[in-house]
């Protein structure tokens, strides 16, 4: 009897707590958080003091670090940890308390006696243990996973996103000092040639129609250079704004535009795009993905088993411990059993909602084949703009000492009275437009390598060759 009683204790005191669970969560310290999302470093999860200038690598890892894009492609991540914990614990039993009174009208009796109170207290306690689900939550499972791993592409994505934006408008950047520095020298010049051209009308060996068109051209020179001051603001602020830094922040973007050779082939620059690209590895995930879900909808073709233990226990008190016509194995008693149903017709939806996940994984494949087609074109698109852009820099070198030497043959010839003022603004507008195809075709170079790279799937903060 003594072992009896004992063995009954055993699902009492889980009842017991099942029901105290509620006021024991409270009392206890908060759940560990998750492991640190792969990609997310220490650094990147806290805000960075604003430095006072940045070269390219800096910039790119500060933006990293701050941009809100990066917070929230970091939060979707951490999401799809906590649902992959969730599909695993979908596989252990579950346990539901439940609680609650029942009154009689009348006193139950059966043969002239009493047989149970007619103010009934039940508490009951169950443990539900999936045992077969037609492979449903081994399929949710490795779907939450590939999602993971999918959200784990996307990370990258947004990196690469932001890594390329970064680049460019830093680019753009340093291309719009160079332009102001060139237009700078033209205000120069300008100024230079009034003050020649003037001493010569004052003399009377210049018309008054030289000054004039002098004058013209210095204002015009004014003009670019506060256009080109104006595009070098415009490009700090995008900057700032990518970085997560006040519009008006006065941070010093350093460097210079620069030719970097890239020996690269396009078969070898193909391949690492088609390992590396996270494009082509969410599509992948979408693949498997599309799968799981089809193999999630197949589930129905099975019978559904489980297994259920529940324990009860009743009386005539909130307390459930007495009753005055209740017997011993009626006031407290268990069970343990198997359950097994199979709906095994429904006019085809089953079959219908299969055959759909088919179709769907079909359509993911056919996208995956587009993505690398597109990944390609991409690689190919912009190996040709660095390989132009290439070309450009050095006819633009060549370009831009012949303008110099022509604008001081110019001036030469001008200041010795045999040359026209005309052909000394022709010498000057050549060396404007030189120094700025200079300045873009550098631009264009590293601004086409930045985008192989990102095409590539790799990330390159500083932009060097590899």
């Amino acid at each position: 009897m003594t072992r009896k009683k004992a063995l009954r204790m055993v699902p009492a005191m889980a009842l017991v707590l099942c029901l105290s669970a509620p006021a024991l969560a409270q009392t206890q310290a908060p759940a560990a958080a998750p492991a640190p999302v792969a990609g997310m470093t220490a650094q990147q999860g806290k805000a960075q003091a604003m430095p006072s200038s940045f070269d390219l690598r800096q910039a790119v890892e500060y933006g990293l670090a701050n941009n809100p894009t990066m917070v929230s492609a970091r939060a979707q991540l951490l999401g799809s940890e906590y649902d992959v914990n969730t599909a695993m614990a979908n596989f252990l039993p579950a346990a539901t308390a439940s609680y609650g009174v029942l009154s009689y009208d009348k006193q139950p009796k059966s043969g002239g006696y009493n047989t149970s109170d007619q103010t009934l207290w039940s508490a009951q306690l169950n443990l539900h243990q999936p045992v077969f689900t037609g492979f449903q939550l081994l399929s949710t499972y490795q779907r939450a996973k590939l999602a993971k791993e999918q959200n784990e592409a996307k990370l990258t994505q947004t990196e690469l996103a932001l890594i390329g934006a970064i680049q460019t408008n830093y680019l753009a950047h340093l291309k719009s000092k160079l332009d102001v520095k060139s237009a700078q020298d033209s205000v120069e010049r300008m100024a230079s040639q009034l003050k020649v051209t003037t001493a010569f009308f004052e003399v009377g060996l210049k018309p008054r129609l030289d000054v004039l068109q002098a004058e013209v051209d210095a204002a015009t020179a004014e003009q670019a250079l506060l256009t080109a001051k104006n595009a070098h603001d415009t490009t700090r602020a995008k900057l700032n704004s990518l970085l997560n830094l006040p519009l008006e922040a006065p941070v010093t973007y350093m460097g210079e535009l620069s030719y970097l050779p890239f020996s690269m082939a396009l078969a070898e620059c193909l391949d690492r795009a088609y390992k590396a690209r996270p494009d082509i590895q969410i599509g992948v995930k979408s693949v498997g993905m599309a799968e799981k879900d089809q193999t999630i909808a197949g589930s129905a073709f099975y019978p559904q088993v489980s297994a259920d233990y529940n324990y009860y226990k009743k009386g005539d008190s909130p307390s459930v411990n007495e009753s005055k016509y209740l017997s011993n194995s009626a006031k407290e008693y268990w069970t343990v059993g198997a359950n097994a149903s199979w709906t095994f017709f429904q006019w085809g939806s089953t079959y219908n909602k299969y055959k759909s996940g088919g179709e769907n994984v079909n359509k993911m494949r056919a996208d995956l084949e587009n993505t690398k087609l597109n990944a390609g074109f991409e690689v190919k698109q912009y190996l040709l703009n660095q390989r132009v852009a290439a070309d450009s820099i050095a006819v633009a070198h060549k370009s831009v000492d012949a303008a110099r030497e022509s604008y001081r043959m110019a001036l030469a010839r001008y200041q010795a009275q045999v040359g026209t003022n005309t052909d000394l603004l022709t010498a000057q507008a050549a060396v404007s437009n030189s120094e700025a195809s200079l300045s873009q075709a550098l631009s264009d170079y590293q601004t086409a390598l930045s985008n192989l790279y990102i095409a590539m799937g790799e990330k390159n903060p500083p932009l060097e060759i590899r």
